[in-house]
């Protein structure tokens, strides 16, 4: 998984052991910076990411949740005491960037532009959540998240402003299509039948 809200998808993973005890589920933290690596190498078997994906030799299978975005900044940010953000604010702030991400990939979770046309500056580089969060707490970046961000990493130094204008994020079940077995197809099957989305 790259989003990090495994206790909310609960009923996914514990219909799938009910129902499959002879597999043995896994949940495993997934690095944004290089997510699809682990798939072709068969290392893991799903991956749950954010779309749109659009690899060849990827299958996107069913989406497991849609999550409103939300502005993390500093609490001593001239943002922060807004009651709600805007995807052209993101032209006026650095936010983070990530190495080697797809850029129709990347462009998914934050686009190279606002409506509007204006550039959204990408740096610096960040490889893990709690670098991101740091630099956000300093208030050297903003940084649009997922909406369960804000529960998963409260904390006291960040405030989370929630977008008025900004799409929600869509996750769903990505696998190596030439690695389709039944374990992924029982998976998927159960995500598309709870439809917790």
């Amino acid at each position: 998984m790259i989003p990090g809200n495994a206790h909310d998808l609960r009923a996914y993973w514990q219909t799938f052991r009910s129902r499959h005890p002879q597999w043995d589920l896994r949940i495993r933290h997934a690095p944004f910076t290089d997510p699809f690596t682990v798939l072709r190498e068969g290392t893991v078997d799903v991956l749950v990411t954010w779309l749109p994906v659009d690899e060849p030799d990827l299958t996107v299978g069913p989406v497991l949740f849609t999550d409103p975005r939300v502005l993390a900044v500093s609490v001593d940010h001239e943002l922060a005491t807004r009651p709600a953000a805007s995807i052209e604010m993101l032209a006026d702030f650095q936010h983070t960037d990530a190495p080697r991400l797809p850029g129709y990939w990347a462009d998914g979770f934050l686009p190279p532009h606002t409506p509007r046309g204006h550039q959204i500056v990408r740096s610096p580089l960040v490889t893990r959540m709690e670098e991101l969060l740091t630099l956000v707490s300093a208030g050297e970046v903003v940084n649009s998240l997922p909406a369960h961000s804000a529960r998963y990493w409260n904390r006291p130094d960040i405030a989370w402003l929630p977008f008025r204008d900004f799409d929600a994020l869509s996750y769903a079940l990505v696998w190596h299509t030439e690695a389709e077995t039944d374990v992924v197809r029982a998976l998927a099957a159960i995500v598309r039948a709870l439809g917790l989305s």
